[in-house]
Parts: structure tokens; sequence; C-alpha cells
């Protein structure tokens, strides 16, 4: 049912796509529809390798949060880009930056569920619902390797968009809002892959680090796209 409604929300982005005559990237509703679409690509590509059914009931309420909250409160009709936004690296700084956020935020969900678990064992056992799921060292396991994975991706979207602003603006780097939460963001996520590797954090404090530095990411997604000022608000609202 998730792979239907992949490809369901694939065809939605696509005829956006067409009926906009440009990449669907240029407000919020765009972004929400198509990080969707990567959220639930990302937990389609990890359940290749990985036995994470179970991650799928969260999966789906996360992407019908943001669907529901696009359709209703986000949508905006299709309309040509702004000036700033007339750019290939818009295919490729953006695109790298979704695909980036859909993984991210799988390991989230994964790290969630790591310290839900940690908490209910430290009590005793596992709820009966919770009895098949991984064992902590697993998930644990899965959340670093997400992270590291992708990575190197969200390094490059920054990179990218440094490149862009120079092309559109002038400058590299002007600590705009936008590239401000950027950069803390890929620094939390660099701070977590150190932690693992260089002093050796696991388990609990690894996966707090891991969603601190997600809430950093759907900080710069949601407040600063639509509250914020600066260069980046592209939200359309």
């Amino acid at each position: 049912m998730i792979f239907l409604a992949f490809l369901l929300l694939f065809a939605g982005v696509a005829f956006r796509a067409a009926s906009a005559h440009r990449v669907p990237w240029g407000n919020m509703y765009e972004f929400s529809i198509t990080g969707a679409l990567a959220f639930t690509g990302a937990y389609l590509f990890a359940l290749v390798k990985y036995k994470i059914r179970w991650l799928g009931l969260p999966v789906s309420i996360a992407v019908l949060l943001t669907l529901g909250t696009a359709v209703t409160l986000l949508y905006r009709p299709s309309a040509p880009l702004v000036p700033a936004l007339k750019s290939t690296w818009l295919a490729i700084h953006v695109s790298s930056a979704i695909i980036s956020g859909g993984v991210f935020l799988l390991a989230n969900a994964v790290a969630a569920t790591y310290l839900i678990l940690d908490r209910y064992e430290s009590r005793g056992a596992r709820p009966r619902w919770a009895e098949k799921l991984p064992s902590l060292e697993v998930l644990d396991q899965l959340s670093y390797r997400l992270v590291a994975f992708v990575f190197p991706l969200w390094t490059f979207a920054v990179i990218a968009g440094a490149i862009w602003a120079e092309s559109a603006w002038g400058r590299y780097w002007g600590w705009d809002p936008k590239e401000t939460w950027a950069f803390i963001t890929w620094v939390a996520y660099a701070a977590y892959l150190h932690a693992r590797v260089t002093i050796g954090w696991r388990g609990r404090r690894a996966a707090w680090l891991c969603l601190f530095a997600g809430s950093t990411f759907l900080f710069n997604y949601v407040y600063v796209n639509i509250w914020g000022t600066g260069r980046h608000t592209y939200s359309g609202l």
C-alpha cells in the first residue's frame, strides 16, 4: 500500500511540474508534497535491506499529516518562478536538500522508536505490541547508517546552495536565516557522526543528538520558510 501511495504521489508531483512547466519546488506546497515523496521513498529504499515494515504506520501518519497540511493550508496555484529561482541550480540544490531531508527524517523516526523502547525496557519489559520490533542495538545502528549514508548529500546541498547564491546574488554566503539554519543542521549531524566515531556515543545519547539535529532541519523547513525573513522566503504564503 505504501508503494502504491508512492507511485500516486510521484504522479501528483509530476503533474504539478507539468502544470507549472518547471520543477515543482517553487513554494511551500510544492516543497511539502515533494518532501513527503522523498520521505516515503527513503522508507521504501531502506526496506529493501532492512526489516523495517514496523515503521510503515508512523511513516504513513507523518506523510498524511504533511499532505493534509499542504492541501489545506499551503496550497497555491501553479505560477512562474520568481526571478532568483530561475536557474539550473534549483533542480540540483533543492532536490539534494529534499532527498537528504527525507532520509534524515527516517533516521529520526528510528531514533525516536529507540528512545520509546529504551524507556519501556528500563522499566521492565516491552509491551506486547513491541515484542517483535528490532533490538535496541539494531535500531541504534540503523539510525546511524541512515545519517552516515545521506550526510555527504546534505553537504553537497549546502555547497551547491552557496554556489547558486554567488551566481544569483553575487556572494557565496550572507548568513541569511535559511543559510544559517542549514549550516546549523550540518553542524548538528556532523557532531552526531563525530560523537559516534570518535568518542563512541551509542544508544540513548546518540538518539537524542540525532533528534536534536532533525529538529533543526524541521525548524528551518517550517518556521524559516513561513515566518522567517530574508532572500529565501519562497513559501508563497
